[in-house]
């Protein structure tokens, strides 16, 4: 999951995620092929499981089913900024007004128009979810097709954050709120839910949406999403023709390669394996409240090796968690927690935890996010301090809520890194981001944080947080490590559009 297009992270959903980069050059669809035997069907293998249609729980990562069926206020590129998608034209005043125009012409496919009135119902649904990062905003519509938006307050990723919101029919949302389950997506998007040949959990079809005002950019009839967690799985389907990409890891990525008929696109250093450690008072753990406990954390994983053995050499050290180019990224940065094993014991014994503590670390079975392969490694090297680590595995509809949900306080998982550094401090940094589990208030943060706010050298500002988690070691970062997305050969993906450089968009398929 972060692993993204992170629209649901704006408006209070879990995980993340992740980000959206459309690509809205309007140049006429290709004639693709698909080795599910017709030249109108893409098929696409998902490592995980949608939890439902609630469109403020849509997973960031591979999100391609809440993609086909809602459409967006905007599709951002690959540094956050918008364009036109449903808000035909708009104009933002500083980080805390927005004025849309609504396409004209537009309708969701209950036969209801696409206008102001929709629009703002759809993003107060949005709003109103616990995490929800627009909060008190108001919503006016000045006539059927404006619709105008204020925040009680500045908010630097307000742009952004308005790039990830869904808008489904009033009547769909209205239906959900009223019975607390979302079970007929209706929007105004490429396509289309075919119940009839959709099993939850497995499989999920769709039909092309022809009335779409972009229908041109989507060139299949029908989309069919197949639920595969097993990347031996997932690669196996492609090969045999009953899919037409999925992810790959490492150590499926050599026998992917060999397939014939098969592309592979690298997406290099999209993101960054590390373990956040967010209980910073110690409240739930006293130990890592202690900051030499979490700098012994650090010095226990050899990065180098890390980078060459487990990932077989498709990834590189990280010593930030920050993106190599971004504004928050220190050039340079020699690391900060070189590994030593003697020291490390050392920081524990100096902290008074010699004889260490016990650690829950939690777990989903999702191929395509590397924790299968890092987990025991893990748990080995936290070994060598006296850390007990138990995986506690999470499963179903709520796994990525409770991954979320403060009871387990240093997750372990690989995120990708946005198009801009100021949404990495807000999902991993900050005390609302989904990512800091336990939310914990940090003056230092606050302080900096409401220097970027007001718009006062920010990229200083965004430096300083770096500094500042590093040395209070709040993560663990390990490695930049890349992604792969294996795909057909006779479907084309000229780019990877996607924020947070995780996986290809829906619209990038041609």
């Amino acid at each position: 999951m972060r692993q993204s297009r992170r629209r649901k992270a704006a408006i209070g959903a879990v995980v993340a995620a992740t980000a959206v980069v459309a690509a809205l050059t309007g140049c006429t669809p290709q004639s693709s092929g698909s080795t599910t035997g017709s030249k109108d069907q893409l098929t696409l293998g998902m490592t995980a499981d949608i939890p439902g249609w609630d469109p403020a729980v849509q997973p960031s990562f591979q999100g391609w089913a809440d993609m086909a069926v809602w459409d967006e206020l905007f599709r951002c590129d690959a540094k956050g900024v918008p364009h036109p998608d449903i808000a035909e034209s708009f104009k933002f005043s500083g980080n805390k007004s927005l004025t849309v125009h609504i396409r004209p012409g537009m309708k969701f496919t209950d036969g209801e128009p696409v206008n102001a009135a929709a629009v703002k119902t759809a993003i107060e649904y949005g709003a109103s979810q616990a995490n929800s990062r627009l909060k008190g905003i108001t919503i006016t519509t000045p006539d059927a097709m404006t619709a105008v938006f204020t925040l009680p307050a500045p908010e630097p990723l307000f742009q952004t954050l308005m790039c990830y919101q869904a808008i489904p029919s009033p009547k769909s949302v209205k239906a959900g709120e009223k019975s607390k389950t979302w079970t007929n997506p209706v929007g105004s998007g490429p396509y289309v839910l075919d119940k009839s040949k959709t099993t939850e959990g497995s499989v999920y079809t769709f039909t092309k949406n022809n009335d779409y005002w972009d229908s041109k950019t989507f060139p299949y009839k029908k989309l069919v999403l197949k639920v595969l967690k097993s990347t031996t799985a997932a690669v196996n389907a492609l090969k045999t023709g009953q899919i037409d990409g999925t992810l790959v890891d490492s150590t499926t990525l050599n026998e992917a390669k060999s397939s014939a008929g098969v592309s592979i696109m690298t997406l290099k250093d999209p993101n960054t394996t590390r373990l956040l450690i967010t209980d910073h008072t110690g409240k739930i753990i006293p130990a890592l409240g202690n900051v030499n406990v979490r700098r012994a954390m650090n010095m226990v994983f050899d990065r180098d090796s890390i980078a060459k053995n487990l990932y077989q050499g498709h990834a590189t050290p990280a010593y930030q968690i920050f993106n190599p180019g971004s504004d928050a990224y220190i050039d340079g940065l020699k690391n900060p927690y070189p590994y030593d094993v003697a020291k490390a014991k050392k920081l524990m014994a100096d902290a008074g935890y010699a004889n260490g503590f016990t650690l829950q670390i939690p777990f989903i079975d999702n191929g395509g996010n590397g924790i299968s392969l890092m987990l025991p490694y893990v748990t080995q090297q936290l070994a060598l301090i006296n850390i007990k680590v138990q995986q506690v595995t999470l499963s179903g509809p709520n796994e990525y809520s409770e991954l979320l949900g403060g009871k387990y306080p240093v997750p372990l998982w690989q995120l990708g890194n946005y198009g801009q550094s100021l949404q990495d401090i807000q999902d991993y940094v900050t005390q609302s981001g989904i990512w800091n589990v336990e939310h914990e208030p940090d003056a230092t943060i606050d302080k900096l944080w409401a220097q970027i706010t007001a718009g006062k050298d920010v990229k200083q500002a965004q430096q300083e947080i770096n500094r500042y988690v590093i040395d209070q070691a709040w993560f663990v970062p390990m490695v930049y490590a890349d992604n792969f997305y294996a795909h057909s050969s006779k479907v084309s993906i000229p780019e990877s559009t996607d924020y947070s450089g995780l996986q290809p968009m829906l619209w990038d398929f041609k």
